[in-house]
C-alpha cells in the first residue's frame, strides 16, 4: 500500500520533462528567443541583447511551465553546424523552427534546411512550431505570407502551426510555447519517447 501510495504521489506531483529542438538557419534569431523564452519563464532574466552571440554547437534552456519542465536544445545554424542537428532528432519531443520573417532573400534556404529536417526518420510525428521571427522590424512578413511563401509539403501528416513572434520583444512567444506544450502533452510522439524509456504511467484507480 505504501508503495503504491508513493507511487501515486510522484505521479501527481512530479513535472513531465520535453526535450524541444530550436532550429533554424545561421542569424535567424534563435538565441535572442531563447533568451527571452528564458526571462518570460524563469525568475532569472535571460541575457541582455548585446551579450547574445550566435550559436557554435550548442546551447541549453530550460524552463517550467505548470506540470512540464521543457530542455531546449538550440542547435547553430551555420551551414558547417547542420551536419550535427540530426545527433539530437531522436530524443526530441517537438522542433521549432525559426526564420528571419524580415529577410526574404534566405526564405528559400531556410525552406530547403527545414524541409530536410523534416524528412529525417528520426523526426517523424514530432509536433512543429514555425515562428517568422522579427516582427518588431517593419519589414517583417506576416505567419500567413512566410506559410503560404514556403508552401512545405506533407505538413498535414504531423501536428503543426505557423506563429509570428519577435525574440526581441516577446510578441507571440507565450501563446506559442504554450501552444506547444498542450500538443507535446498529447502527442503520440510522446508516447513513443516515453515506450521506449521504459515508462509505465502510475494507475489512478
Amino acid at each position: 500500500m505504501f508503495s503504491l501510495m508513493q507511487g501515486l504521489w510522484s505521479y501527481m506531483f512530479s513535472k513531465t520533462e520535453f526535450h524541444v529542438l530550436i532550429l533554424g538557419i545561421d542569424k535567424a534569431g534563435k538565441t535572442t528567443f531563447l533568451e527571452k523564452l528564458k526571462t518570460i519563464y524563469s525568475i532569472s532574466e535571460g541575457l541582455p541583447h548585446d551579450r547574445i552571440v550566435p550559436t557554435v554547437g550548442l546551447n541549453i534552456g530550460r524552463i517550467e511551465i505548470s506540470n512540464a519542465k521543457i530542455v531546449f536544445w538550440d542547435l547553430g545554424g551555420q551551414p558547417g553546424l547542420r551536419s550535427i542537428w540530426e545527433k539530437y532528432y531522436e530524443e526530441a519531443h517537438a522542433l521549432i523552427y525559426l526564420i528571419d520573417a524580415a529577410c526574404p532573400s534566405r526564405f528559400e534556404d531556410s525552406k530547403s534546411a527545414l524541409e530536410k529536417a523534416l524528412r529525417h526518420e528520426d523526426l517523424q510525428g514530432a509536433p512543429l512550431l514555425i515562428l517568422a521571427n522579427k516582427q518588431d522590424l517593419p519589414s517583417a512578413v506576416s505567419a500567413e505570407e512566410l506559410d503560404r511563401y514556403l508552401d512545405l509539403k506533407k505538413l498535414d501528416e504531423r501536428v503543426y502551426m505557423f506563429e509570428a513572434v519577435s525574440g526581441y520583444d516577446g510578441r507571440g512567444i507565450k501563446g506559442s510555447i504554450e501552444w506547444l506544450v498542450g500538443v507535446m502533452e498529447r502527442s503520440k510522439r510522446t508516447e513513443t519517447l516515453r515506450a521506449r524509456a521504459g515508462y509505465v504511467p502510475v494507475p489512478t484507480s
